[in-house]
């Protein structure tokens, strides 16, 4: 059989993924796309990040309608149509794997459906519906993400014990739901099975819940939990599960008590692993780090000279943007331009209630690497958008070189915080003093005032607040 040749084979097509592809078309290269499955988008578009926020919007217009009769706007206690909710998400993921599908065939990607297995370090087996197909390539992008770790003690082949994946499917909801793990996939999920009215006990190792996120951050969070969840559990252990009839037996150490409890569901959220079996990487020089992931060098190529991974199978923060910038980062070196993913803002979003996203140098890292940094807040209870808006519980926060005013970092807990993170992100990279941001006018009222606010507050000419500037 005649392999078919091409420059850039990608194998995988989520957010990574797709995005070399395209890039390396854009610029003029013959690239072929792999995708085992149906629809493309990836983990991101089918399993995580737009299903997850799709109901999690959906879920949020609950709580908006029970906290309304504060205001003297009352609405009837809601009627959830599973059926419905689950076919108009999928109608979104749908919708954008067919955009997707639709961009491979503007800009001349070749799309291959099937799995890739590699040979060599030029040669991919792709095994497909109607047989194998072998492609020879010059370059490859390994772009295969990661799946929910699924612990070998938790892992009983009962579908009551789920992974994200499964909860994402929304077929049932538990009366008695317990959540292992206080990450972000916990706390959203356990979010919006709270509000579909399951009775959610979240139990964390660690504690504090959303791990990277300053706790002031993650304080407002926690206030929701505590008021929405049954109960929530910090620095608890879940040594044990077993099937106990059409419940999960749970073996809970909690407060120097080990006690067995019963729930309806499991929702085991501990961490992700990375997609590496049955990839033929033994054929080539890539090498492997202690947890499975990809090792790459700062120009996201691998080992082996001809292969470059990105996304979530190269490790690091496991998000779909830095996914996306890893891909133009590998593309740039594979058409030869100096390209490194070094010194670059990842913001981090957590889409609970309310949203918590910060970028750059978080107050826990300073004090761990002794760098001076002075901390300038801003409330949202003196915002009167967010008041407007009962949302009031909010903070911005800028974290401010001393000597040179040069923003180092930037944290928002509240409402619409993963839409304000931006102009974080911008002012960083921009290297923007606060007095760059504090000058720049902000429309009112508005949630973006904040950081301007917050900006002001270092020089202790805050208008809506207090907050005189120490000699």
């Amino acid at each position: 059989m005649n392999p078919i040749e091409t420059e850039i084979v990608v194998v995988g097509a989520g957010p990574g993924g797709y995005a070399a592809a395209f890039y390396a078309a854009d610029r003029g290269k013959k690239v072929i796309l792999i995708e085992q499955e149906s629809r493309l988008g990836g983990v991101c578009l089918n399993r995580g990040c737009i299903p997850s926020k799709a109901l999690l919007n959906a879920t949020k217009m609950i709580h908006e309608a029970e906290a309304s009769a504060a205001r003297g706007i009352e609405f009837a206690p809601p009627k959830i149509h599973l059926d419905k909710l689950r076919a108009w998400k999928e109608s979104i993921l749908e919708k954008l794997g067919q955009g997707i599908a639709t961009l491979c065939q503007k800009r001349g990607v070749g799309l291959l459906r099937g799995r890739g297995y590699f040979e060599d370090s030029q040669t991919l087996r792709v095994e497909t519906a109607e047989g194998q197909k072998f492609i020879r390539f010059e370059k490859a992008v390994i772009a295969v993400g990661s799946k929910p770790a699924l612990p070998k003690a938790f892992d009983l082949g009962n579908k009551r014990i789920m992974t994200s994946t499964e909860a994402l499917e929304a077929r049932e909801i538990p009366r008695e739901l317990l959540v292992v793990g206080g990450g972000y996939i916990g706390m959203e999920l356990g979010t919006v099975y709270a509000a579909l009215g399951s009775r959610v006990t979240l139990v964390e190792a660690m504690d504090s819940i959303l791990l990277g996120a300053d706790p002031d951050l993650a304080r407002p969070v926690m206030r929701f939990a505590e008021k929405n969840f049954r109960g929530l559990r910090l620095g608890a252990k879940v040594s044990k599960m077993s099937t106990s009839g059409k419940q999960i037996k749970v073996s809970v150490e909690f407060g120097g008590k080990c006690a067995d409890e019963l729930y309806d569901s499991v929702l085991v959220s501990v961490g992700r692993a990375p997609n590496c079996s049955d990839l033929g990487l033994q054929n080539t020089r890539v090498l492997r780090d202690e947890k499975g992931f990809i090792k790459v060098d700062k120009t996201q190529r691998t080992a082996d000279p001809n292969l470059y991974a990105i996304g979530d199978i190269a490790g690091g923060l496991l998000l779909a943007h830095k996914a996306s910038r890893e891909a133009r980062v590998a593309v740039d070196n594979i058409l030869g331009e100096e390209s490194a993913f070094e010194n670059i803002i990842i913001p981090a979003v957590v889409f609970t209630e309310p949203e918590v996203a910060w970028c750059g140098l978080t107050e826990s890292e300073a004090r761990q690497k002794n760098i001076p940094v002075k901390v300038s807040r801003f409330s949202w209870g003196a915002s009167g958008r967010a008041l407007a808006a009962d949302k009031g519980e909010g903070l911005t926060k800028l974290l401010i070189e001393p000597e040179t005013e040069r923003i180092l970092g930037v944290g928002i807990v509240g409402a619409g915080a993963g839409e304000l993170i931006g102009e974080g992100v911008h002012a960083i990279e921009m290297g923007a003093t606060a007095r760059d941001l504090a000058e720049t006018v902000h429309p009112h009222p508005t949630l973006s005032e904040t950081l301007m606010e917050a900006a002001e507050a270092f020089y202790g000419t805050a208008t809506h607040m207090f907050s005189p500037k120490k000699p």
